[in-house]
């Protein structure tokens, strides 16, 4: 099986982009029925084969503008054919993380997992295995395998992968794999550390500088969703119901204080969302477009709270308030003045309506082109209108996991601005 190097470097939020990790949905969308769809994190059941569509039209619009686009369950199976550790590991973890308690329907599990092809077992990390799918090898089935609770799955499936932005986090030339906050996903940074410690160690190009800023084990939550590289100088990241302060104080040490000729970056800019599902994550109300543009949901403008964490003297992390967000924009970024493009036009019951399909998550391209769902009729003409390219791409399936463009899809390589 050939692999695929992978190279990290990624100094801004919208500089062209030339290589993205996304996950094609696949069989772990079939596992949504109505009473599972709360535990994980879905409001709706899709159609997958029309998803399916889309995505790939997706990644299509990706590649036509020079971007490489690599796929998880690729990667994973990659990582299982040319690591016999990385597949051990996998398993074991997985099993672990099962909450199966009975050791010989752990064991029966194991040997299932342990005869795949890689191939079938990466699919099978992703779409999850049934409990009727599990071999019982003993002769007299102990009580737990006649008295099971109704829940169909011995390794529950990860139907939010396609949302490729949150488990990790490519930062300058690092990396860090983020510790998720809900259960439903808290197995995709595995999938993702594995995948980091088996290809970019022995595969990264010669001369690349991947390091690992941050890893899942670490601490408190926080997910990709919140992290916005605005600069080669400036971090914004943030702080949601899914983002905790303590992660994020942790990220900036692990990025400041390692000194600024290690990364680059001199400040992290935190801005306090309200703590509620609706606004799961920044880049859900809030997205940068061009240099000095972003967009950004109007009813949730009047209620955030901006931060900034920098390096004193001494060089220890302190913390103070930022003032108004488009003023600490401007002086942050060094631009005269920033416009902050409302979506729906600025209308609050047009905009409602398009929030509600993801309009603020756009995915930047290069600096003024970005990828936004062809659905947010009045959004997207406002963008238009404030001079960007806005590339409109079929989403009625794939918004109903509550994620757009941005949100499935993890830069890996952007070209410097320098």
């Amino acid at each position: 099986m050939n692999t695929t190097p992978i190279d990290i470097s990624i100094h801004s939020e919208i500089a062209p982009l030339r290589s993205v990790l996304l996950h094609r949905p696949g069989r772990e969308l079939e596992s949504l029925t109505p009473q599972y769809l709360d535990a994980m994190l879905f409001e709706d059941i899709p159609f997958l084969l029309k998803m399916q569509e889309e995505h790939d039209k997706f990644a299509q619009t990706l590649r036509d503008q020079g971007c490489t686009v690599l796929y998880v369950e690729e990667l994973l199976a990659q990582t299982i054919a040319r690591s016999p550790e990385a597949q051990e590991r996998l398993i074991v973890e997985t099993i672990s993380d099962s909450g199966v308690k009975d050791q010989r329907i752990k064991e029966d599990i194991y040997r299932l997992l342990a005869d795949m092809t890689p191939e079938d077992l990466a699919q099978r990390l992703i779409s999850g295995v049934l409990k009727q799918e599990v071999p019982i090898t003993r002769e007299t089935p102990d009580l737990a395998y006649y008295i099971r609770d109704e829940y169909p799955y011995y390794v529950t499936p990860l139907p939010n992968l396609y949302f490729t932005r949150d488990p990790g986090t490519a930062i300058g030339d690092g990396f860090s794999i983020n510790r998720m906050k809900t259960a439903a996903r808290q197995r995709e940074t595995l999938l993702l550390s594995v995948i980091f410690d088996t290809l970019t160690t022995s595969l990264s190009s010669p001369g690349s500088k991947i390091g690992l800023l941050r890893e899942y084990t670490d601490g408190s939550s926080i997910e990709g969703g919140d992290i916005l590289i605005l600069n080669d100088s400036t971090i914004a990241v943030g702080c949601s119901a899914r983002s905790e302060p303590w992660a994020i104080e942790r990220l900036a040490a692990s990025i400041l204080q390692r000194g600024g000729s290690d990364t680059g970056f001199q400040r992290m800019m935190v801005i306090q969302i309200p703590f509620t599902r609706a606004y799961m994550h920044l880049d859900t109300v809030f997205t940068m477009v061009d240099s000095d543009k972003f967009t950004i949901y109007p009813g949730v403008e009047s209620r955030l709270k901006v931060f900034i964490i920098e390096k004193d003297v001494k060089g220890e992390l302190q913390v103070h308030q930022g003032g108004e967000l488009r003023s600490a924009l401007r002086d942050l970024l060094g631009v005269p003045a920033v416009d902050l493009i409302q979506t729906g036009g600025g209308d609050l019951i047009t905009a409602a309506r398009e929030q509600w399909n993801d309009s603020t998550n756009t995915l930047a391209l290069a600096p003024g082109k970005v990828v936004t769902y062809r659905r947010n009729v009045v959004s997207n003409d406002t963008l238009d209108a404030h001079g960007i390219e806005v590339l409109a791409i079929e989403g009625s399936e794939l918004v109903r996991g509550r994620g757009g463009p941005r949100c499935m899809s993890m830069p890996l390589f952007r070209e410097s601005s320098d």
